[in-house]
């Protein structure tokens, strides 16, 4: 059967159905026959099922990506770039559908269509852009260059939070370079993925070239790095699961890119336009709902400016909608009951190692918010550095106030936590922007706006420290999923006349 997309006005949608995934161009359900509940966390209804798959799935779906990379890597790098290009296209014409089922799945609000047939057009035309160097010779008869060679089969996880463009991102990069792929998107939010997958077939791209198995992350997603026929991954997610696929990978010597979650700060200084900064950082934290690894958690302020901020932020923070998906609402529900109950339990533990709650700190009051996964929006004021709500990943709508009197003391609270994902700086003097961009430990750094470098088209996408290596979204994103080989051309000695 075919999935509502729509459950308000009873619409269907073509692009999912229930209990299959996608191997060598087919849809199949899992060997053992099993299924996962597909839950809409404003309601916990079954919105579809899909394959509980295992180890056997993903063998079964690695030999098809292996029949389908001969064929694919000798294709030309313009004619992928083609078959990506017209991917783009179908991904455009049904934006719509995809906005409202990843809305649905993941909980969010409807922000209009993602732009993910954009993402899909800037890495196909990176596609015919991978290109060796010419290197010196130590003789005139001698060449010396390097390829760029694709990996083979290559493997992918993804989580829940913004299943479609991370779906499009990583297996949009990996394809173009030539590999083929199998990807297991987080089994919380699946069905955009499996929808994409379904545009990508009758976008031409052949069968095996990109294969989609969902399942747990203990059963299908260990089991794709754990394989050595998988010869480099790709994971999003905590860091946490993020060391099991590092170890996994490990045994096999496989090269991944790790981007593992973050604590960005918002530095504020005294000259920040605040009528600009104020809203920005309350939206920054509350979009999807703060599930975001972006998301701006941190607000280190300075203390001349302090009482005015912590204010604009609670009455930003107030006014933030909550409801289900398909209402015209700011901020939906939490994913699941596991992420529901962390976030309020970071709440508590903000309440008992003494920050004040300012606004939010519970779940909303209604009948509306009792069968779904709601939290307020919440901010904590006087938190120290050393708080575990100022140092670790919470990804819910908690926002932490933490003050600075000098530029080195801000420096030193911005980077004082275990990620380097994202950091924002507010001020208008060029000299602080400088100085504060060089400073920040992060992979992106933006000023004056409360997501990095989110407004920039092709920003590489990575961090330092514990939010992982490697990069994504970039100019490179292709060079990514591709290896380098140096030749050495000797010519031959001319034959004696």
């Amino acid at each position: 059967m075919t999935i509502t997309t729509e459950s308000a006005t009873g619409s269907t949608s073509d692009l999912i159905v229930d209990g299959v995934q996608l191997i060598g161009g087919e849809w199949v359900a899992s060997v053992t026959g099993r299924t996962i509940d597909v839950i809409n966390p404003a309601n916990r209804e079954v919105i579809a099922r899909v394959p509980r798959s295992d180890e056997a799935d993903v063998d079964l779906a690695i030999r098809a990506a292996e029949r389908a990379f001969p064929a694919w890597r000798d294709l030309d790098a313009s004619s992928r770039a083609r078959l990506i290009f017209r991917w783009a296209d179908l991904v455009e014409e049904r934006a719509g559908e995809l906005d409202s089922l990843e809305s649905q799945e993941v909980g969010r609000p409807s922000w209009g269509p993602p732009p993910m047939a954009s993402q899909l057009r800037f890495i196909a035309g990176q596609a015919d852009k991978v290109q060796g160097v010419s290197l010196p010779t130590r003789s005139p008869e001698s060449l010396g260059f390097t390829l760029r060679e694709q990996y083979g089969v290559v493997g992918g996880v993804i989580p829940w939070n913004a299943p479609g463009p991370m779906f499009a991102t990583e297996v949009g990069a990996a394809i173009a370079a030539g590999n083929t792929m199998v990807m297991k998107p987080a089994e919380d939010a699946p069905l955009t993925p499996l929808a994409l997958a379904k545009l990508a077939l009758e976008a031409g791209i052949p069968a095996g070239v990109i294969n989609v198995v969902t399942g747990y992350g203990h059963e299908a997603g260990a089991a794709i790095p754990a394989d050595p026929r998988i010869r480099r991954m790709g994971f999003t997610g905590s860091p946490q699961t993020g060391r099991l696929i590092m170890e996994a990978c490990a045994r096999n010597l496989t090269p991944l890119h790790l981007e593992l979650g973050g604590k960005s700060p918002q530095v504020v200084f005294p000259d920040a336009d605040l009528d600009a900064a104020a809203p920005s950082m309350a939206m920054g934290i509350t979009l999807n709902t703060g599930q975001i690894c972006a998301a701006g958690s941190r607000v280190i302020v300075h203390r001349s400016i302090h009482d005015e901020v912590v204010e604009r932020l609670a009455n930003h923070m107030q006014k933030v909608t909550v409801g289900p998906w398909h209402q015209p609402v700011a901020m939906g529900p939490l994913i699941n009951e596991k992420q529901h109950q962390r976030v309020l339990g970071y709440i508590e533990l903000g309440r008992q190692q003494g920050a004040e709650l300012v606004t939010g700190g519970g779940v909303p009051k209604g009948s509306e918010f009792e069968s779904g996964f709601f939290v307020e929006p919440t901010l904590f004021d006087k938190v120290s550095p050393d708080m575990r709500i100022a140092q670790e990943e919470i990804f819910g709508p908690v926002l932490s106030v933490l003050t600075f009197d000098d530029e080195a003391e801000a420096i030193e609270i911005a980077n004082g936590v275990d990620y380097g994902l994202v950091a924002s700086v507010w001020t208008r003097d060029v000299g602080t922007a400088v100085r504060m961009t060089r400073a920040l430990q992060a992979g992106q750094v933006g000023v004056n706006t409360p997501l990095g470098a989110g407004t920039v088209i092709g920003g590489p996408f990575g961090g330092y420290k514990n939010s992982g290596f490697g990069r994504t979204m970039g100019a490179d994103s292709v060079l990514e999923w591709t290896q380098v080989k140096t030749v050495s051309l000797q010519s031959a000695p001319l034959p004696r006349r």
